[in-house]
C-alpha cells in the first residue's frame, strides 16, 4: 500500500526531510533535487494563491492544487489541511476522502480551533484523527500546544507542554495517527525527552537556530518540516529582485 510505503519513511535511520512547497512547480523543483515524498504547507500554498493561512483559500481550490501537485511529481503527497475544513467528524471523512483521491496519501491535522488560540479536547480531536484514518490517509497529528507560545512572543519549550503533548500522543496513536508534528518546540532536551515517551514518531519544524538535522536525528526525531520558510525565502528573492529592477 501507497500508505504504507510513505509510514515506512518515519522509520528509517534517518529522519524524512520534507522541504514544504506550495504548488506543482515548487514540487517538481523539490523533487528534483532529491526529496523521497512532497508535503505542502497551510500557509504557503494559501499564500500562493493570494489567501490568508487559516482555511482561508477555499477547500476546492485547495484539492485542485494538490491534483495538480500529485499529477506533477511522483512521489508521495502530504496535504496540510489544518483542521480539515469540517466542525463534525462526518464532513472532515468526506474532506479527506476527496483528498485521498486528489492524490494526496496523508495529511496533517491541527488540534487548533481555527482562529482561535484555543485546542480541541484531546479526545475529541482523536475521533477527529480516526475519521480521517479510516479513509487511508496517514494522518500527521499535529499539536499546537507549542506553536500557540511561540506565535505570541512566549517560551514554548516548557516541560509541562511535553507532558501535555505526550498525554495527547497516547490518544492520537490510539486513534490512529501515523506521527506526532509538534512546530515550535525547538529545545533539544525536551525534543529528546518527548521522542523517547511517544510511540509515535516525531515531526518537529526547523526553526531559526535549532540543531542540524542529523543531530535532530540522532535525538530520535522522524521526520523535519520546513513549514513555510521555503516560500517566504523565495517571495523574498522575488521581492528583492522587483525592488532592483523596477528602481534601476
Amino acid at each position: 500500500m501507497i500508505k504504507d510505503a510513505f509510514a515506512a519513511l518515519h522509520t528509517g535511520a534517518d529522519p524524512l526531510v520534507l522541504f514544504n512547497i506550495w504548488d506543482a512547480g515548487s514540487a517538481k523543483i523539490v523533487a528534483e533535487a532529491g526529496a523521497t515524498a512532497i508535503a505542502t504547507g497551510s500557509l504557503s500554498l494559501a499564500g500562493a494563491q493570494g489567501f490568508e493561512d487559516g482555511e482561508q483559500i477555499p477547500f476546492d481550490v485547495l484539492l485542485a492544487i494538490a491534483e495538480r501537485i500529485a499529477g506533477a511529481v511522483r512521489l508521495p503527497l502530504s496535504v496540510d489541511i489544518e483542521s480539515g475544513y469540517a466542525d463534525n467528524p462526518e464532513s472532515l471523512s468526506a474532506n479527506a476522502q476527496a483528498l485521498h483521491q486528489a492524490g494526496a496519501v496523508g495529511c496533517n491535522l491541527e488540534d487548533q480551533l481555527i482562529g482561535s488560540e484555543a485546542l480541541r479536547e484531546p479526545a475529541e480531536q482523536a475521533e477527529r484523527i480516526a475519521a480521517v484514518d479510516e479513509v487511508g490517509l496517514f494522518v500527521n497529528a499535529r499539536t499546537d500546544l507549542f506553536l500557540r507560545h511561540l506565535m505570541r512572543g512566549d517560551d514554548p519549550n516548557q516541560d509541562e507542554l511535553v507532558e501535555s503533548a505526550i498525554e495527547r500522543a497516547s490518544l492520537y496513536r490510539e486513534a490512529g495517527a501515523g506521527c506526532l508534528f509538534v512546530p515550535g518546540l525547538s529545545d533539544p532536551d525536551l525534543i529528546a525527552r518527548l521522542c523517547r515517551a511517544v510511540d509515535l514518531p516525531v515531526n518537529v519544524m526547523r526553526l531559526p537556530g535549532m540543531i542540524s538535522n542529523a543531530d535532530l536525528g540522532n535525538l530520535g526525531v522522524a521526520r523535519i518540516s520546513y513549514g513555510p520558510g521555503p516560500w517566504r525565502d523565495a517571495m523574498r528573492g522575488l521581492a528583492d529582485a522587483a525592488h532592483d529592477a523596477l528602481s534601476s
